[in-house]
């Protein structure tokens, strides 16, 4: 009982920090996934473009790994008077009661899908110096993880659900966002068999890692629309009738590990594709 009043606990004071798409562990994952798939030259770039983190001056957000680069981007938040401009890059508020439309909330590129086609360009250009390439391959790793989170794309003027307080189960004091971002996340990828992180086959690639970045956007825009909306209401609330209080019960819950499990898989795979052409 004393450790559930301390699960309790430690999720209410997440949900009191700004919203991380996945969280640190589903983002994590996605870039391990990636370094488990890549060719072994590719692997050999990220490890030479890794050894410009001291150029970075950001030593509260040190950067070791590609599991490191994947957290920087939200890492920096805590300096907003530096990199509060890339804030808006997090994300893309496309409407689930409207029809999909990828120019929607990105004007000038300043948005999600943007970003992860400009930073994918960058890191592919060798003429950069190492230490903007190391910038392009963190935004690039943490935003292909952001694209994967369905409240990143596909919402109801709620903020991606931010603005929906919102039970995870009998845990109180949540918001609809924090929840796929941290435990709903995190107990799919726990609870997953086989391990999300291994080496996949060439015939679970080539069904998972498919598409372009306006498909992967409308797939989470459809989970959302399809799925977490009506999970969370009972229905898809687009006539100005959602509610500021819901309860991801235990069935939500049960319903959408496999559904996360693959926008994580998904997202890793397709990150090491994205990798692969850019430095091999």
């Amino acid at each position: 009982m004393r450790a559930f009043f301390l699960l309790i606990a430690a999720l209410v004071s997440l949900a009191a920090t700004p919203a991380m798409a996945w969280g640190a562990y589903g983002h994590r994952t996605v870039a391990s996934i990636a370094m488990k798939n890549v060719t072994p030259r590719t692997r050999a770039e990220i490890r030479r473009i890794l050894h410009a983190a001291p150029e970075l001056l950001t030593p509260d957000c040190p950067v070791k790994s590609l599991e490191d680069a994947s957290v920087w981007p939200d890492c920096v938040r805590g300096e907003g008077w530096r990199w509060a401009y890339t804030f808006p890059w997090h994300y893309q508020n496309i409407s689930v009661c409207k029809p999909f439309d990828i120019k929607a909330k990105c004007a000038y590129g300043i948005c999600v899908t943007g970003q992860v086609e400009r930073f994918a360009r960058l890191l592919a250009d060798r003429r950069l110096p190492a230490e903007q390439q190391l910038e392009a391959l963190m935004f690039l790793t943490h935003f292909v993880g952001d694209l994967h989170q369905p409240l990143h794309v596909g919402e109801n003027e709620d903020l991606g659900g931010n603005r929906v307080k919102a039970d995870y189960g009998i845990a109180p004091g949540l918001n609809l966002h924090w929840i796929w971002d941290g435990p709903e996340a995190e107990r799919a990828i726990s609870s997953a068999n086989p391990p999300l992180v291994r080496r996949y086959s060439a015939e679970e690639k080539a069904r998972l890692a498919t598409g372009g970045v306006e498909d992967w956007a409308k797939e989470s825009w459809q989970v959302s629309r399809d799925f977490l909306y009506p999970a969370a209401f009972g229905k898809l609330p687009c006539d100005g009738d959602e509610a500021e209080h819901v309860v991801w019960s235990e069935e939500a819950i049960q319903k959408a590990i496999p559904i996360v499990d693959e926008r994580i898989e998904r997202a890793g795979l397709r990150l090491a594709k994205m990798l692969d052409k850019a430095l091999s």
